[in-house]
């Protein structure tokens, strides 16, 4: 991908290279959701603590990554758990804040946080069998210009492809099945990551696999070319919008019934506050992911 990134810009040193703005599936999800959370995640960043439940998602898609490194006959649910603590000290010694959340807890408050991530690695293994499955890839980077300039990136929980080449995207998801809300977001997610790998590969995935994890079902989703030209158009759209409101700063909030899960509220003009000012455009790259925002 890096020779396809534009090189520096006019005002970089010779020796730097930018990421052009993008827009990511979690991104594209703020902005619909409501412009202000899109303005303070990407353009103010500002910090947002994880819960415990957001931490135990991100492990446990940490562990599957690495479960499916190892060789077929090895991906059993005991070998899956043993993943757990190595994987757990490599993603909070890299991030210390995280740790930090149980530093005021017993031995005994953590073992159980880890026994909750080893029940949804159990109710995986009821969904499907590892040992039977060769992924050609697992958090698979991808990102593609549009011919409209629109640049898309994200990361696939897994992709399979069948002998015959047919592909097969499959996302993890660590809640329960959502209801109408949660689910039309999910299905824009994976769409999304459908429109980027038929572009990227000329071929329309067969299947749209997701997997919830808390209570063991899956759903899957069989689009098409004509629906995917859509959603393309609907990508656009959405980019042209965040770049309108991005030279103005007219980000404005859209309340609603996913206010009570937000973490900025007391920014909110909606909720009696004010948001920082304005920092301008962010470059190079509003459009980044984080490891929570894939394990959603």
């Amino acid at each position: 991908m890096q020779a396809a990134e534009d090189q520096q810009t006019a005002t970089a040193t010779p020796a730097t290279t930018v990421r052009r703005p993008a827009l990511s599936p979690s991104r594209a999800s703020d902005f619909k959701q409501c412009p202000l959370l899109y303005r303070f995640r990407a353009v103010d960043k500002l910090p947002e603590v994880p819960t415990k439940a957001q931490l135990r998602g991100t492990l446990v898609h940490s562990v599957l990554e690495r479960l499916f490194a190892l060789p077929q006959p090895d991906r059993v649910p005991e070998r899956a758990k043993e993943l757990l603590a190595p994987a757990w000290a490599e993603l909070s010694g890299e991030r210390p804040e995280w740790a930090q959340l149980f530093a005021a807890e017993d031995a005994g408050q953590v073992a159980d946080w880890l026994s909750g991530a080893e029940k949804l690695l159990d109710r995986y293994f009821a969904l499907e069998d590892p040992r039977r499955l060769s992924p050609e890839a697992c958090e698979l980077h991808v990102e593609i210009e549009l011919d409209s300039g629109v640049r898309l990136r994200g990361y696939v929980d897994r992709l399979d492809v069948a002998p015959t080449g047919e592909l097969r995207v499959v996302d993890y998801k660590t809640g329960a099945a959502p209801r109408e809300i949660g689910e039309a977001k999910a299905l824009f997610q994976m769409k999304f990551y459908a429109v980027v790998l038929w572009r990227l590969r000329g071929v329309v995935p067969r299947q749209l696999k997701l997997m919830y994890l808390t209570d063991g079902q899956s759903l899957a989703y069989t689009p098409d070319e004509p629906e995917l030209r859509r959603f393309e158009r609907t990508l656009e759209a959405i980019w042209q919008a965040i770049l309108r409101a991005g030279k103005t700063g007219d980000f404005r909030p859209n309340p609603g019934r996913l206010c009570d899960w937000c973490s900025h509220q007391a920014l909110c003009p909606s909720f009696g506050g004010t948001p920082p000012e304005y920092p301008g455009w962010p470059e190079p790259d509003p459009g980044v992911e984080t490891l929570l925002d894939r394990a959603d």
